[in-house]
């Protein structure tokens, strides 16, 4: 027998019955770029390709239950934390994650996939709440212009004519290393007109801005994908800029052979990279 060799991930997120999101996604990244994957569970999807109709939450002590007992049997090199709704899994998770500092946190909180927050559920305050207790925590914050911006209001005016830029740089001066703002148009002539652009900042600027052409869905999972490589990069020890290079190569690869599963959205192809080797 031997001992485990590939870099252990501990992802959380929800259980998607067909996979495009939420952990079992994660774990097909995990595996396609040579690490394993760990997942705890926050919640249970109803829903198919086209749509999801209905979750039901994990209960908080259940959710850092799951973690604690894997972390104390098994050291994790990188730790993935997508779509979060609930600010109860917010504070288990952000507890859990502050008594291993030393491994890389790549948080990827949005998903436009879940279904509208409950009543019950203040969107500004949940958002306040992921700003004040994981993003300090995050080595990468991954999230869009538009959620970017919804983040934002929770801080300041939108009238204040701040940029992308100082918003994110307002992240970092609370503790985030980097944040990576992904789909926004690449510029406005005819030729950039079928690019779109991902950013990458850090404490200071951009650290890098990669144009890609964009490629027509509608997709499934996308985002998930690229936040799930980052993890997996760095997990091997790849620094975060060429992580974030590296991943956004193999998404890209992963949209241009997506496969449409039934009726709905088309699921980004995870193993494209073992089954296209010739192409």
């Amino acid at each position: 027998m031997q001992n485990q060799t590939s870099p252990l991930i501990l992802t959380f997120g929800v259980a998607d019955p067909i996979g495009a999101v939420g952990v079992h996604a994660d774990l097909g990244v995990f595996a396609a770029l040579g690490c394993h994957g760990l997942a705890v569970t926050t919640a249970l999807l109803i829903g198919d390709s086209a749509r999801v109709e209905e979750q039901q939450h994990v209960e908080p002590d259940w959710v850092s239950d799951q973690a604690r007992v894997v972390l104390e049997d098994a050291a994790v090199a990188a730790f993935k934390i997508g779509a979060i709704d609930d600010m109860e899994h917010v504070s288990s998770i952000a507890e859990v994650v502050s008594d291993y500092p030393d491994a890389p946190l790549i948080l990827d909180p949005f998903g436009s996939q879940l279904p509208a927050l409950s009543e019950q559920t203040d969107p500004e305050e949940l958002l306040t709440v992921l700003r004040q207790l994981l993003v300090p925590q995050a080595t990468l914050l991954v999230l869009s212009q538009v959620e970017l911006g919804r983040m934002a209001e929770t801080w300041r005016d939108l009238s204040n004519g701040e940029t992308i830029g100082d918003d994110a740089q307002h992240l970092i001066d609370l503790g985030c290393e980097y944040v990576l703002v992904t789909g926004t148009p690449a510029g406005t002539s005819r030729a950039e007109s079928g690019l779109r652009a991902n950013t990458l900042y850090g404490d200071g600027g951009v650290v890098r801005h990669d144009r890609w052409q964009h490629l027509v869905g509608p997709f499934v999972g996308a985002g998930g994908v690229l936040s799930a490589a980052i993890a997996a990069y760095m997990a091997q020890g790849v620094a975060l800029p060429q992580a974030v290079d590296l991943a956004q190569q193999y998404t890209f690869g992963a949209l241009k052979h997506a496969q449409r599963y039934g009726m709905g959205r088309l699921v980004p192809n995870r193993f494209h990279q073992m089954q296209n080797k010739d192409t």
